[in-house]
């Protein structure tokens, strides 16, 4: 039998158990309406939260840092790859985010992967939010420090946690998402800070999905509860509101300083591009210009998520643009999924192990790109579908 048979065996059971994935293919730009497979449909499953990712200005911005300074650095940042579009990004989402430094990465994911590490290891101890993002997960893994999880933002709960275990550890890091991506709730930020205190602990959120989305005119999670400066760490992500691709750390000083020193995707991965840095540089300009777009996106959320519940479909505890179609059992949103596109819809099954098991949905993705008549088409298709599988 070939070494290689047992993966064989486990993407048969993944067909067999309707978790297998099948990755559709995009032939257009994105937009409220795209190119996937052949085929002119309905875009539901895009971070694509203000339309950035095509929007005239990042394009033209990136096309002419193009002219300017080439196409990527060649470099990592800390021998020949930091050029001066990379600090003035920095410069600008430190105070985009009301705070004093920021440092960006390659992506969110590596953000993570630099932070936690450089912040706790051997002798420590992370609590984390159980629910919390897998490129937190990575991060504290590759820490090696020890992971106490917490119930989910369950802030009595983190201080059960903290109570039985801080002594224990020499330093101890609090960690959560700011919006959790499968369910589009928020954690009690707030609540969290006052529990992270008592016990002397460095609270990180990850904002990844709440930059452009919560606060005012999208500046995140710590700015909708008017928590700055007492956040240790903000983590984000410049691929989903953004529109284009990176990642972002920004709070403390001393924090972003360290991660300079210390954070290895920083130390050992080439820096953002030339046109992403750029694109990212429009993106905060018309950020900062006007609240229209972030506006636009929660008027479109309010009116779809008030008539899916009218129809009768479970959005679950979302309180965001994030809208979790929850199903149930893996084969039935995959079929869901199927039928949806046939009828003009993308919008893709989540399930296991991206979620629990018992727990597949629908996830969609609300943008501001999207008219009300898009919307509309939208709730036909899932009203037409969700009757014929007697889901409503």
């Amino acid at each position: 039998m070939s070494k290689l048979q047992w993966i064989t065996d486990e993407l048969t059971n993944l067909r067999e158990a309707g978790l297998y994935t099948q990755i559709r293919t995009l032939g257009s730009a994105q937009g409220a309406w795209l190119v996937v497979d052949g085929r002119k449909v309905l875009n539901f499953c895009s971070n694509n939260y203000l339309g950035f990712a095509n929007h005239p200005r990042l394009l033209n911005a990136a096309k002419q840092a193009m002219k300017d300074y080439g196409l990527g650095p060649a470099a990592v940042r800390t021998i020949a790859g930091t050029m001066n579009l990379h600090l003035q990004l920095e410069e600008r989402l430190a105070a985009f985010k009301g705070v004093k430094d920021a440092i960006t990465f390659q992506s969110g994911f590596t953000a993570n992967l630099a932070t936690i590490p450089a912040l706790v290891g051997k002798g420590d101890a992370i609590f984390s939010d159980e629910l919390n993002h897998a490129s937190i997960i990575d991060g504290c893994r590759l820490s090696g420090a020890k992971v106490i999880r917490y119930a989910h933002c369950d802030a009595a709960d983190l201080q059960r946690a903290l109570d039985e275990h801080r002594t224990n550890y020499n330093r101890a890091m609090v960690i959560t998402d700011g919006v959790f991506s499968m369910d589009g709730d928020i954690a009690p930020l707030d609540q969290i800070l006052d529990v992270s205190r008592q016990y002397d602990a460095v609270l990180m959120v990850d904002d990844a999905h709440g930059e452009g989305v919560l606060g005012e005119g999208g500046r995140g999670i710590v700015d909708q509860f008017h928590l700055h400066g007492k956040v240790d760490v903000e983590v984000g992500t410049l691929s989903k509101a953004f529109g284009v691709v990176g990642g972002v750390v920004a709070g403390d000083p001393l924090v972003v300083e360290w991660l300079r020193q210390r954070g290895r995707p920083f130390l050992f991965s080439s820096a953002m591009t030339v046109p992403d840095v750029a694109a990212c540089l429009a993106a905060v300009d018309i950020l900062e210009e006007s609240t229209e777009l972030v506006d636009q996106l929660w008027e479109n959320t309010r009116y779809f998520k008030s008539e899916m519940q009218r129809l009768g479909f479970d959005t679950g505890l979302s309180a965001t643009p994030i809208t979790p179609v929850m199903l149930g059992e893996a084969p039935l949103a995959q079929q869901f999924s199927r039928e949806l596109f046939e009828n003009g819809v993308f919008a893709m099954a989540i399930g296991y192990p991206t979620v629990p098991q018992g727990k597949a949905r629908i996830r969609v993705m609300i943008s501001a790109a999207h008219q009300k008549s898009d919307l509309e088409h939208g709730l036909k298709a899932f009203s037409d579908i969700g009757r014929k599988l007697g889901v409503i």
